[in-house]
């Protein structure tokens, strides 16, 4: 698991390789990513955004931006973590991810960015 904490939130990542839906022969590998983040400041705080870079081993780099995540833009009291899965499909067996989250601190509307750690996804069989 790979974790990065940046103003009191800390962001954690575990992946997994799909092969019941990837197709090596026909270069689509499929990745899940579950994403814990965790609230350790003493403020609330709302995930209002996300921003990715996602590359492939092809030499291939996407950006996704959009508006919370996978559908909800979570608040966090202190304390309290926030969990959720997504994927990711690469043309490689071998890729990676990093971003950041556009947070707010509820109490005085401080806008801030938390860095989401830059992860691997690796189909298993390429690491033999």
């Amino acid at each position: 698991m790979i974790t990065q904490t940046t103003q009191g939130v800390k962001v954690s990542v575990l992946t997994q390789y799909q092969p019941d839906y990837s197709s090596p022969k026909q270069a689509h590998y499929v990745f899940t990513y579950k994403i814990t983040i965790e609230n350790c400041s003493q403020h609330t705080v709302q995930l209002l955004r996300r921003h990715w870079f996602i590359y492939d081993s092809n030499a291939v780099t996407r950006e996704v931006e959009g508006e919370g995540v996978v559908g909800q833009q979570p608040v966090l009291e202190p304390g309290e973590t926030h969990e959720y899965v997504s994927g990711c499909n690469l043309r490689t067996g071998l890729g990676k991810m990093k971003g950041t989250y556009l947070m707010e601190r509820v109490l005085d509307g401080k806008i801030f960015e938390v860095i989401i750690p830059e992860f691997v996804l690796a189909a298993p069989f390429l690491l033999n």
